[in-house]
């Protein structure tokens, strides 16, 4: 194939036309590892509860490449030497950066392989890839490790004010319609700096610095922490549960889920990144509905209650439950159900969510004063009071079947 060829130009939704830039980053994007999060969702099964929530990683992984860029021409205009060899290494940094997601994203961070996140399977990608593009991404691997001299170009990968926060929020509000999410990209990535090797903010961005607080904090608890969102993503996190408990050799699913339920998972990623690299959502899916007719009671109403979208109602409070109610309300679901206090356990129980949309010890936003001096956003603004979002917010959720209560 010409390298005029590689040069692709796509129309993404958000941002209208997105350049490939160059043909090892439409190497990258064209490898099967790559195109296989056109099948992880972005946002798991939001999608039951706001219809339109069906893009994928690969759309955000490509959003991220084009604010990477955008940030990086910004902090060359303010003088900041950025060479050719870093803006690549960045843009393939942030394109790969969640290479290592399971299937349905976040949910099943660590059922499908516990002990291991996606950040450091998205590195094991990257190292791989690596060998295979004869070394040409052993910048991207330094500075994804943020290993490299020039901190702030991590920071643009990974911190408080990040690409990939950009684009999720942007994307995340667009398609599932919140519209208290929008964040105005253009005009936080104008406002970006360096000062003492950290990403910085021009004070006069300090508005939009907030905004985008804000928006974050609105977006955990009415998109990702949603009450019903949960409701979708334990339910399926404790089919897999009950999956891995009741699993046998000839249990109908998708060949390459097998090994992730049993005791089968390679060690060494040399043997696990192949395997893995072939399990998408789909897989995930085609396997609940074979287990509507397994022979596990348990297993079987898990999953006819995800497919059919007949979810656990939930409470939540800011304390745990009582004893009192938790057992009432496990011994009517055992009655109306049908089932021993072990098995009632996935149908009754109680998960502790905490969200804080800012921290200040924790890759601070530090805004940036003509006279050369910085300031933490949380001190700075004037608007709205950032300290206070900056404390966690705790909220006990639980879960049971609706029929229990009633």
């Amino acid at each position: 194939m010409s390298s005029t060829n590689k040069l692709k130009i796509l129309n993404d939704p958000i941002y209208g036309f997105i350049t490939i830039p160059n043909e090892l980053i439409f190497d990258l994007v064209e490898h099967p590892y790559f195109q296989r999060l056109r099948r992880i969702s972005q946002l798991g099964l939001t999608y039951l509860v706001y219809p339109g929530a069906y893009h994928t990683r690969f759309h955000h992984a490509l959003g991220a490449m084009h604010l990477m860029g955008k940030a990086v021409r910004t902090l060359r205009s303010k003088g900041h030497k950025i060479t050719q060899a870093e803006e690549e290494a960045v843009l393939i940094a942030i394109l790969l950066h969640d290479i290592g997601h399971g299937p349905f994203s976040h949910v099943l961070e660590n059922s499908i392989v516990s002990g291991i996140s996606h950040e450091k399977l998205s590195l094991e990608y990257m190292k791989v890839l690596n060998q295979e593009f004869d070394g040409q991404l052993d910048l991207t691997i330094e500075i994804f490790q943020n290993l490299y001299p020039k901190k702030f170009l991590h920071q643009l990968i990974s911190s408080q004010l990040d690409m990939d926060r950009l684009d999720y929020l942007r994307r995340d509000s667009f398609y599932t319609g919140v519209s208290e999410g929008q964040v105005n990209t253009e005009r936080l990535i104008s406002m970006l700096n360096v000062a003492d090797d950290q990403i910085v903010v021009d004070a006069k961005g300090i508005y939009s610095v907030e905004k985008f607080i804000v928006a974050r904090r609105l977006m955990y608890w009415q998109v990702y922490l949603h009450k019903t969102v949960l409701s979708a993503e334990f339910l399926l996190i404790k089919i897999l549960q009950r999956a891995k408990e009741v699993y046998s050799g000839d249990m109908a699913m998708p060949k390459v889920l097998s090994p992730f339920l049993s005791d089968e998972i390679p060690v060494d990623y040399s043997d696990l990144l192949p395997l893995y690299a072939k399990l998408d959502d789909y897989d995930v899916m085609a396997a609940l509905k074979e287990w509507t007719q397994h022979e596990d009671r348990v297993l079987q109403l898990l999953c006819e209650k995800l497919l059919h979208r007949k979810l656990l109602g939930i409470r939540v409070n800011d304390a745990a439950a009582s004893r009192e109610e938790m057992e009432r309300i496990r011994q009517k679901t055992a009655e109306v159900y049908q089932l021993n206090q072990d098995e009632v356990n996935y149908l009754v129980f109680e998960e502790i969510i905490s969200n804080n949309a800012y921290s200040s010890q924790q890759d601070k936003i530090n805004l940036l004063y003509r006279n050369g001096t910085t300031q933490d956003i949380a001190q700075a603004a004037d608007q709205l009071n950032i300290s206070a979002l900056a404390k966690p917010v705790v909220k006990h959720f639980m879960f049971f079947p609706k029929e229990s209560v009633q």
